[in-house]
């Protein structure tokens, strides 16, 4: 399987994860008392986190995640939901595409913007040589 697909492979599942620790963590959040925007936030803040955490070392293979790497996943998942969010309201609006569809084909632009923002700016320099 190539280095490429692999990474994909990993991308994906650090998403998941990604995804049930969030909602996880929103969830107590919320039994704890916090109202639903606080939750939201910290349950996102706790899930970028790990998506950075797991895509850094796992997915590309960087022995540190640094400031630096961090900002620029940060810059990537911002345009990876802008692209999401255009891809759907384009879809919805112009091409009249039901919108859970729509919604869906913002998913798959949002993955893949994502992965290909990682993985060629966020953790394109100098990853370990164990990869």
């Amino acid at each position: 399987m190539s280095r490429q697909l692999v990474q994909f492979a990993r991308y994906l599942l650090v998403g998941l994860a990604n995804s049930a620790i969030g909602l996880a963590v929103i969830f107590i959040a919320m039994a704890a008392g916090l109202g639903d925007i606080p939750a939201n936030a910290f349950g996102y803040a706790i899930g970028f986190a790990v998506s950075f955490a797991l895509n850094g070392r796992w997915t590309f293979g960087h022995a540190a995640v640094d400031a630096a790497r961090m900002w620029r996943y940060l810059l990537v998942t911002v345009a990876a939901y802008g692209a999401n969010l255009g891809a759907m309201i384009l879809a919805r609006d112009a091409l009249h595409i039901d919108h859970r569809l729509a919604q869906l084909l913002g998913m798959v632009v949002y993955t893949a913007v994502g992965f290909l923002g990682a993985r060629n700016f966020a953790f394109r320099s100098h990853p370990h040589a164990s990869r």
